[in-house]
């Protein structure tokens, strides 16, 4: 008997007839001899429909509140759930993310996981029953508030619980039938990639792919725990994210094909690029710059300096982070105007991200020149570079960025021969 963990996302119960049919599955997953936990997202859109109204009531509402807001919507699909299962038969029970044991630190908003108790979902789970557990919510160790996770947080609370209580995996059901080399949306002929490593779906849940969120996969390598991506909507293999050892195996014994060199294409149209014009060239002036944006808490992803200019002794210094922490940047430079003296600030927010993933990186030459020649073929401008052992991602313009990847995408030989389904939703 396998424990399964099971994760549905707000398109996959986006409505009574979506909850009865995801119940079904479930059901039917107990029925085949399996343990089940399952944990759920808030329904379609209305996370986002809260936030809505809270900023109808309050421009600036109190974190604390909102997170007790926020978290409303993941009750209330967890107790229909556990409905729509007790119908077909099965004993289902919901729990808030709290009674389910997960412990967080206090930032409201985008708490991270210190500890997973599942005692209560371990006693549900021997008494032949399906704990239904709210996603995205945990309570603060210190101040015993209700917290929520941020971004994806559904999917890090599966993965927690699926690791504290040993299961064999990790299902993650969403609107595509897996993970793709490209966002289908964009890319029509997208592949689906049968298996991949956990350092590939790393890169690119960082640079824009959607179907599963960063601190999730982060949490599933480290306790080596295999994430299998399905859709809801169809009953197709999917796709499992696993490490490399576990692929190697799976090769060897005829499950999965040889790992093709690209893996994917992503673009993130979410970051800005902020210029500090003006640097005085000297020692420490770089230093001083990312101190006080390490102080600010802001998240710096690439990063580019100009060669100084003989004539002044001044540089430009170029990075980009997420648009929601552009105008913090800006702030934390200014504070620092007069120590760092540099002449000016500028900040762009119609840049997109574009990067190409694959671990055969590692050891096959020719993939920056098939790179940059397919990107100068399809006129798309480079303004930045930054590269990883498994990595190439480049900036340019927002309105490129689409053509980039399709560019990209066919130049790598991942074009399938049909075209991707999407069931609905955004691909979580």
């Amino acid at each position: 008997m396998a424990l399964i963990v099971q994760k549905f996302g707000g398109s996959s119960v986006a409505d009574a007839a979506s909850i009865k049919r995801v119940a079904g599955r479930i059901v039917d997953t107990k029925a085949a001899g399996n343990d089940v936990v399952v944990i759920v997202s808030a329904m379609g859109d209305s996370t986002d429909e809260l936030l809505d109204l809270a900023q109808q009531v309050s421009p600036k509402p109190p974190a604390r509140e909102l997170d007790m807001l926020l978290t409303a919507g993941e009750r209330i699909s967890m107790s229909l759930l556990a409905m729509a299962i007790s119908d077909l038969g099965a004993d289902a029970r919901s729990y808030t993310g709290s009674q389910a044991g997960l412990i967080t630190d206090s930032a409201h908003g985008a708490a991270r996981i210190i500890d997973v108790t599942p005692g209560r979902i371990q006693e549900a789970i021997s008494e032949g029953a399906i704990p239904i557990v709210a996603g995205f919510q945990g309570v603060a160790q210190d101040t015993k508030d209700i917290t929520t996770l941020g971004r994806g947080g559904s999917d890090t609370t599966a993965v927690a619980l699926a690791a504290a209580l040993n299961a064999s995996v990790c299902e993650i059901y969403t609107d595509v039938d897996g993970v793709f080399s490209a966002d289908p949306r964009v890319v029509s002929k997208a592949r689906q990639v049968p298996y991949i490593t956990y350092e590939e779906m790393l890169e690119l849940a960082a640079v824009g792919a959607k179907v599963l969120h960063l601190r999730c996969v982060e949490y599933a390598r480290r306790f080596d725990l295999p994430i299998h991506v399905r859709s809801s909507f169809s009953l197709k293999e999917g796709t499992f994210v696993m490490s490399p050892q576990a692929i190697a195996a799976a090769i060897a014994e005829g499950k999965a094909m040889e790992q093709p060199i690209i893996s994917g294409v992503a673009a993130d149209l979410n970051d800005a690029k902020v210029t500090v014009v003006g640097v005085p060239d000297k020692p420490g002036e770089a230093a001083a710059i990312f101190r006080a944006l390490a102080e600010a808490s802001i998240n710096v992803d690439m990063i580019v300096q100009n060669v100084s200019a003989a004539s002044t002794g001044r540089t430009d210094v170029t990075f980009t982070c997420p648009q929601g922490m552009a105008q913090k940047a800006m702030q934390a430079l200014q504070a620092q105007h007069g120590s760092i003296g540099f002449e000016e600030l500028t900040i762009d927010e119609e840049i997109a991200k574009v990067s190409l993933v694959g671990a055969g990186m590692r050891s096959h030459p020719g993939v920056s020149a098939t790179f940059f020649t397919a990107l100068a073929d399809a006129s798309v401008n480079v303004e930045m570079i930054s590269t990883s052992e498994i990595r190439i991602s480049i900036v340019t313009r927002v309105e490129d960025s689409q053509r980039a990847v399709q560019a990209l995408h066919t130049a790598f030989g991942l074009d399938a021969d049909g075209e991707a389904v999407v069931y609905g939703g955004t691909g979580r």
